[in-house]
């Protein structure tokens, strides 16, 4: 699997549901696919990433978890961009420290074609995908898409949006990842833009390893 073609397909599908769900108005974020076996995907709410002095923030997909249906991940990706929506609006949607998901959330989640359902722990926070959102996977010519075995599928297009970090004629995403690590704790993310990380567990930059 190569995880520049996941993460060139989850960018397009933003750039798709950006439009379709928010109106275009959510500025671009960077798309990462790290390990979080304990979550399916999560949403910083600070400036993680820096690219020409401009602060990006970041949607995390679980590496884990990407073997689940098509829907189920464009489902969590949904989810992130409700935070992010929220984030910019000044709704507050969560609390107990950024883990409680509340009314606020589940309302805007709603809003968006997602089913939300009550954990005593997170909240309104249990994501799954409405009949409305399928319908809308299907009709982009999502549904067959597996990203656990993405390397072996040509990603295709997202309707006329442009498609962000997307391939040349042959609709396949050109692969262009770069690897940060952490010099301290050796943790390392992947993205498809060169940037300007910090690890947060070490408060220490990383580092782009050569390829």
């Amino acid at each position: 699997m190569l995880v520049s073609e996941v993460t060139a397909f989850l960018e397009q599908a933003y750039n798709v549901l950006n439009q379709h769900y928010f109106g275009g108005i959510l500025p671009p974020v960077i798309i990462t696919v790290q390990s979080s076996p304990k979550t399916n995907g999560h949403y910083t709410k600070f400036d993680a990433w820096e690219q020409s002095n401009q602060g990006y923030r970041e949607i995390n997909i679980s590496a884990e978890n990407l073997n689940r249906p098509i829907q189920c991940v464009i489902a969590t990706l949904i989810h992130e961009m409700v935070h992010h929506f929220c984030d910019q609006q000044g709704i507050k949607d969560c609390s107990r420290g950024g883990v409680y998901h509340n009314k606020k959330f589940k309302e805007q989640a709603q809003q968006r074609d997602l089913i939300i359902e009550y954990n005593p722990r997170i909240g309104f926070s249990v994501t799954s995908p409405s009949y409305a959102l399928v319908a809308f996977i299907e009709g982009q010519g999502w549904q067959g898409i597996d990203l656990s075995r993405v390397g072996g599928h040509s990603v295709p297009g997202g309707g006329s949006d442009n498609a962000g970090n997307s391939g040349g004629d042959n609709g396949k995403p050109k692969s262009s990842t770069r690897k940060y690590q952490c010099r301290v704790c050796q943790n390392s993310v992947r993205a498809t833009k060169e940037v300007h990380i910090a690890c947060l567990d070490c408060n220490t930059q990383m580092f782009q390893v050569e390829k």
